[in-house]
C-alpha cells in the first residue's frame, strides 16, 4: 500500500478529480495526504468532509516544504509524490506493487509515464472541461512509451526509509524547480542506482494547473533559472549534465545504472559546467 502525497494551491476542481481517479482506479487500500497551500477556495472543507489527512500553510510554501510536511503523516512504507493535475490510470497501484516486489529491495526510485503532457502524446482534453474520460480509458493501453532510465520526477515512488535518510526534498528550491533532480542526486550519493520509469504506470497530465506552474507564472524565468543555478552551486554539475551522464535519462531501461563513462565529451562538458560554476560563485545572488 502507498502513501500518496499531493501538494495543492487553490486548485480544488482538479484536486477532486485527481483524488476521484485514485479512489476509482486503485486496487489497494492506499492513503492520500495533501498539503494545502492557502486553501481558501474550499479545499480544506472538502478534505475534512472526505476524511483525507492534510497539512496546511496559510502562505504559498511551494512544493518542497509542503511535501515534506505532508510526508511526515505517511503511515505506509512507500511514499508516492503526485501532482493535483494527474488522472491515475486503472490498476496503477498493482503495477507499482508488482514492480517493487520484482526489485526485491528498497534502494530504488520509480517514476511513471505521463500522457498528454509528458512522454506520450495522447490528447483527450487540455482541461477538465473538455476531458473525454471514456476516450482515454478506452484507448490509453494502446499508447505506449517504454520502461526508461532516469525519471519523470513525478509521479515518483521511494521507500519511506530512503526518503527520511536524505531528508525529503530540499527546501532551498522554491517553488520547486530543481528539487526533483536534487532529490535524485541525493539518492545517487546514497548509492541508489535503480532509477526506472515504468511504461505501464500511467497518468494523464493536464499540465497547466499544477502548483509549481501556478507559482512559476509569477516569475517563470527567474525561478526556472534559479533552480538550475542552485543545483550547480550545490553539486558542481548542471542538471542537464547529471541527467545525461548519470541518470542516462530517457534511454531504454536495461538494469541498474553504473558510474558515468568518463570520455572526452564527458570532460569537455564537465569543464563547461565548472566554468559556469566559477561565474556563478562570483556573480550569482539567490
Amino acid at each position: 500500500m502507498f502513501s500518496i502525497i499531493i501538494p495543492t494551491l487553490n486548485n480544488l476542481k482538479y484536486l477532486k478529480f485527481c483524488i476521484e481517479s485514485i479512489k476509482k482506479n486503485s486496487k489497494l487500500k492506499n492513503e492520500i495526504i495533501t498539503h494545502v497551500n492557502i486553501g481558501d477556495d474550499g479545499t480544506i472543507d472538502f478534505l475534512q468532509q472526505e476524511k483525507i489527512d492534510f497539512t496546511h500553510t496559510d502562505y504559498n510554501s511551494g512544493i518542497c516544504e509542503g511535501i515534506n510536511k505532508a510526508a511526515k503523516l505517511a503511515k505506509f512504507n512507500y511514499i508516492l509524490y503526485a501532482h493535483d493535475d494527474f488522472y491515475f490510470c486503472p490498476n496503477w497501484d498493482e503495477i507499482l506493487e508488482k514492480e517493487v516486489k520484482k526489485i526485491g529491495h528498497n534502494n530504488f526510485y520509480i517514476s511513471g509515464t505521463m500522457m498528454n503532457e509528458g512522454q506520450i502524446n495522447f490528447n483527450c482534453g487540455e482541461t477538465l472541461n473538455d476531458f473525454d474520460e471514456k476516450k482515454f480509458l478506452d484507448n490509453y493501453k494502446n499508447y505506449n512509451y517504454y520502461d526508461f532510465q532516469g525519471s519523470t520526477w513525478a509521479p515518483s515512488l521511494v521507500h519511506r526509509d530512503i526518503w527520511n535518510k536524505v531528508g525529503g526534498l530540499s527546501e532551498e528550491y522554491f517553488p520547486g524547480t530543481g528539487s526533483d533532480p536534487d532529490f535524485n542526486m541525493k539518492l545517487w550519493n546514497l548509492g541508489i542506482r535503480i532509477f526506472k520509469g515504468i511504461n505501464d504506470f500511467k497518468v494523464y497530465h493536464f499540465g497547466s494547473t499544477v502548483l509549481r506552474k501556478k507559482l512559476n507564472k509569477i516569475s517563470k524565468n527567474k525561478y526556472g533559472s534559479t533552480g538550475g543555478k542552485i543545483f550547480l552551486l550545490k553539486w558542481g554539475i548542471s542538471i542537464k549534465f547529471f541527467k545525461k551522464y548519470y541518470l542516462k535519462s530517457d534511454t531504454i531501461y536495461n538494469g541498474p545504472l553504473k558510474n558515468p563513462n568518463k570520455n572526452l565529451l564527458y570532460f569537455f562538458e564537465l569543464i563547461k559546467c565548472k566554468l559556469y560554476l566559477l561565474y556563478l560563485k562570483i556573480f550569482f545572488k539567490a
